[in-house]
């Protein structure tokens, strides 16, 4: 049986030479150019107002939170409502702001439990992430009423949501920012970028200052572009988070081909459902629009399981350890559900260049290790 890892990107390569030979023909690999053509697709794409092209989500959430604190005022040690359950760069964007990140606990879909949610907000909470695990669109809707009936901002986490939409609208809706990754593993592939989409223009505007060292761009001038006299002005403390051509041009190719890919996901997945359905626990999404980034089954003795799996060449991964259980983030609130899944999830391989044969050999391998435990 040939080896089957978790994720495995699939790049249109002739496509994708042929886009980054562009850039490097016109001698423009950096910001600009095929930056600025990703940045229109995706707003065509998904149908929100805005959208910058960054180096990574992580670099986009880190301005969303940044942003939105200078913007309405908060002050050190206000609170944001967030999921334990999810990558650390979530609330990494926290605490960069001496923010204090105020976890609330998640359902089902390991997505954001809204009465959780209720109850952990109080006179320090400024925000809410919500973070689509999987693409997962679950509760999503219900969150975002929550913070417009408390008068807080909202942050969507939508690393994985590439292609997820509700009601046939792409995620990103409503929400005052949205931050999409396009890691190397993730649906739409690049070696490493993000977007994200501000609700607001001056929001844009802003993050495209930050992701620039504080450079106010706008004044730069063809003339002294041409001749390499830079005439711009820096007004405040900037980062070096915005993206590049070369990257830009694997996101075009890719974002041609989300919707196929997603659907094929989805196919896959769906195939897992069908050989796994009452025998093993998985996680749900909320409908058949989702990206389907990941499938996860909800097992016991997952260690032992993951080293029965890796002995018949397959190799599925962890989508994520509860963040409590790190000592930054050493935490006595009581989150059961996020508690019982953080040991139990296993997200099994699920890319496109897995068959449908692939997944029946996972499945039966997979239902075997359970069965010899």
């Amino acid at each position: 049986m040939k080896n089957i890892q978790v994720l495995k990107p699939k790049f249109r390569v002739d496509e994708c030479l042929s886009e980054i030979k562009e850039c490097l023909d016109l001698g423009w690999t950096g910001m600009g150019y095929k930056t600025i053509e990703f940045e229109n697709q995706w707003k065509t794409y998904t149908g929100l107002n805005n959208a910058h092209f960054l180096n990574s989500a992580s670099a986009g959430l880190h301005l969303a939170v940044k942003i939105l604190k200078e913007k309405h005022g908060w002050q050190d040690g206000d609170e944001i409502i967030t999921t334990p359950l999810t990558f650390i760069s979530t609330n990494h964007s926290i605490v960069y702001e001496n923010l204090k990140p105020c976890f609330a606990d998640i359902d089902d879909s390991l997505n954001l439990n809204p009465q959780s949610v209720i109850k952990k907000i109080n006179k320090k909470t400024k925000a809410i992430i919500f973070v689509g695990i999987g693409g997962n669109t679950k509760n999503l809707t219900e969150i975002i009423s929550i913070a417009s009936e408390n008068n807080l901002a909202i942050i969507l986490d939508a690393a994985h949501m590439s292609g997820s939409h509700i009601n046939s609208r792409h995620v990103g809706f409503d929400v005052d920012v949205s931050v999409f990754s396009f890691q190397a593993v993730k649906n739409l592939p690049t070696a490493d970028s993000g977007m994200i989409c501000f609700n607001s223009e001056n929001d844009d505007i802003k993050a495209r200052e930050l992701s620039w060292l504080g450079i106010n761009k706008d004044t730069f001038s063809r003339s002294a572009m041409s001749t390499y006299k830079w005439d711009y002005n820096v007004n405040q403390v900037g980062y070096k988070y915005h993206g590049n051509s070369i990257m830009a041009a694997l996101g075009i190719v890719g974002l041609k081909y989300l919707e196929e890919d997603n659907q094929y996901r989805r196919d896959l997945a769906n195939r897992y459902k069908k050989n796994l359905k009452g025998k093993v626990d998985f996680i749900e999404h909320d409908s058949d629009q989702t990206s389907r980034h990941i499938f996860q089954v909800v097992v016991d003795y997952r260690e032992e399981l993951i080293d029965y799996l890796s002995t018949h060449n397959i190799f599925p991964g962890v989508h994520y350890r509860q963040n409590t259980d790190y000592g930054l983030f050493n935490t006595k609130s009581k989150l059961p559900k996020s508690k019982y899944f953080s040991s139990r999830i296993l997200s099994l391989p699920l890319h496109l260049e897995l068959s449908f044969e692939d997944i029946d050999k996972v499945s039966k391998t997979l239902l075997q290790g359970i069965n010899s435990q």
